[in-house]
């Protein structure tokens, strides 16, 4: 049983990285088909605005924090939360997992060249990993049912979603009962990240929670929005709460 609290309007489950993946486990061993998703500053400005978006989150059995910004904002609201689990850390390790457990991964995202290097990568450092499937992000809103229904037949235990929010979130949501894989997660920009197209942080950024500074400085025109405006709204969202005593609410599940 892990503790699920409330924080910003997101349900939030007080995981570290270990206890993550033994309940990414047990979900796909439960014989049900699971959403996962991370929440960071970015996330909660976009649930603020949008209640579709909430409300799949919410849903979600499983929900880790990506950002530094949400450690920061649990601990001024009154909570510790251990760690963060990000999406592309989570993600690296399942992929790991699978090459031990057997289960078979699915890859959706990012450009065609990019994602068969991908594949290229993992299996060249996974030689016993069973790739169910892959293929790339770039489709028309028609052809979304047919992808799901290769997904369903390519047999995929995990499938691993590599583009924006909302888009992957609510796109995941619409298509697991077609795809009905036992457990989903979005991944971002991670693909292009294993690829070599775009450059994590050093060590020392993500641990002392500077990695959007990192990403900014290496594309400010382009993340100037969600950085500088983003965090500062975060900031008023977090004190709002505060000021209003609606911080985290604890719920077991």
């Amino acid at each position: 049983m892990s503790k699920r609290i409330s924080i910003l309007g997101s349900n939030l489950d007080i995981l570290a990285m270990d206890e993550t993946i033994d309940k990414v486990e047990e979900l796909i061993a439960s014989g049900t088909f699971n959403q996962h998703v991370v929440i960071n500053a970015s996330k909660i400005n976009l649930m603020h605005k949008d209640r579709e978006l909430t409300n799949i989150i919410n849903d979600c059995p499983l929900i880790n924090a990506d950002g530094q910004s949400i450690l920061w904002a649990g601990r001024f609201l009154g909570y510790k939360i251990p760690e963060r689990v990000t999406g592309i850390d989570l993600f690296l390790r399942l992929v790991e997992v699978c090459e031990k457990k057997g289960y078979k991964p699915y890859f959706f995202g990012a450009k065609q060249e990019v994602v068969e290097k991908v594949v290229d990568i993992f299996t060249k450092k996974y030689p016993a990993l069973k790739v169910a499937g892959y293929r790339n992000g770039y489709f028309a809103e028609e052809e979304s049912e047919n992808i799901a229904r290769e997904i369903n037949k390519s047999g995929a235990d995990i499938l691993f979603v590599g583009f924006s929010s909302p888009k992957k979130e609510k796109w995941i949501n619409k298509y697991m009962p077609i795809m009905k894989v036992s457990f989903a997660m979005g991944v971002g920009g991670s693909f292009d990240v294993v690829a070599g197209v775009t450059k994590r942080a050093p060590k020392w950024m993500q641990k002392v929670g500077l990695e959007w500074f990192y990403r900014f400085i290496q594309e400010p025109r382009r993340m100037w929005k969600r950085y500088i405006i983003g965090n500062f709204k975060f900031c008023c969202l977090v004190l709002k709460y505060a000021l209003k005593g609606k911080g985290a609410l604890k719920k077991d599940h």
